[in-house]
């Protein structure tokens, strides 16, 4: 995770350039402050919080002024970064977005231990030693299928009451009256296709296997072919909407893989190997992955499955 840091004043630059050295971060300052290791500030406050608003910020200064600065590009707590302000003379670290699943929370206990500062938390089931669902999702690499659950099940616990949560992969009945759904990203999809197939199709056709594989998308931590696909665009357009890597192999390197593989002749004597979907997803889900859906064909596409071993639910 990149980190930034902005400071407006001498002592809070040389508290920056103390926290860049701890966290491995860049500083900012208006250009007035330049000095070694020290990046211009330059346009507003605003623009610059939009542009580096992917990592995590650190303003060091007043809460107003990081609020301020962040209030456009605040979108929602899945997707938006930490955001932490740390008062100057370095007694306060307080977070004031994206505590659980952006991290805040456990970046400000850090730095308020290097500091020896107070860590300002305000969230409930922190302030009541209570588990955040949605932190221990992302400790865990779980995609949140339906973040709206995630206040009734928070509420449930500050109240005492019994709450669901479904940590799995597969696609299963309801199994609670109101049910946060954790999706482990655990799954491979291993995948050839045709020069130039249409991505929408490749979307459609790739859907499709999953759902008649019993799994959700949102447990997917890859997609795998062979290298000579690596520019095809239906794949780095699946790949990027759904936020998952994209891993290619060499041929060798997948025939070399060791497994009951469908083999191919007519696909040996056109990529080098005699199988590139169960090949590359069992090779990209990494030692002690297992095959959980053998080659499926369609039109244009093959598709093959397959789950690392770090799966425990």
């Amino acid at each position: 995770m990149n980190t930034d840091i902005v400071a407006f004043t001498n002592k809070g630059i040389a508290l920056a350039l103390r926290l860049s050295e701890f966290l491995r971060g860049s500083v900012y300052a208006p250009e007035r402050f330049a000095r070694p290791g020290v990046n211009v500030l330059d346009g507003s406050l605003t623009d610059w919080a939009g542009q580096h608003f992917s990592g995590a910020l650190i303003f060091v200064g007043a809460c107003g002024i990081a609020v301020r600065a962040i209030a456009p590009h605040v979108r929602n707590k899945l997707v938006d970064p930490a955001v932490i302000v740390v008062d100057e003379a370095g007694k306060f670290v307080i977070p004031v977005l994206s505590g659980h699943v952006g991290g805040a929370n456990g970046l400000a206990r850090k730095i308020a231990g290097f500091l020896c500062a107070q860590a300002v938390i305000t969230t409930a089931t922190d302030v009541n030693n209570l588990p955040a669902v949605d932190e221990w999702a992302v400790k865990h690499n779980c995609a949140i299928k339906n973040p709206e659950a995630v206040r009734h099940i928070s509420g449930a616990l500050l109240d005492g009451r019994n709450v669901g949560v479904a940590v799995t992969c597969e696609n299963i009945p309801v199994p609670f009256p109101v049910t946060l759904w954790l999706r482990p990203k655990v799954l491979v999809l291993g995948a050839g296709c045709n020069k130039n197939t249409d991505p929408a199709e490749f979307e459609r056709d790739a859907l499709d296997f999953l759902a008649d594989a019993g799994v959700t998308v949102k447990s997917l931590r890859a997609l795998a072919s062979i290298d000579f696909k690596k520019n095809e665009p239906a794949m780095k357009i699946f790949a990027q909407k759904h936020d998952i890597s994209f891993l290619t192999f060499g041929a060798a390197e997948l025939q070399a893989l060791r497994g009951r593989f469908t083999a191919s002749e007519e696909v040996r004597r056109f990529t080098g190997t005699d199988n590139v979907c169960e090949r590359s997803a069992v090779m990209a889900a990494g030692e002690g992955a297992v095959l959980l859906r053998s080659k499926c064909v369609y039109e244009n596409v093959t598709f093959a499955l397959a789950r690392s071993n770090d799966y425990d639910n």
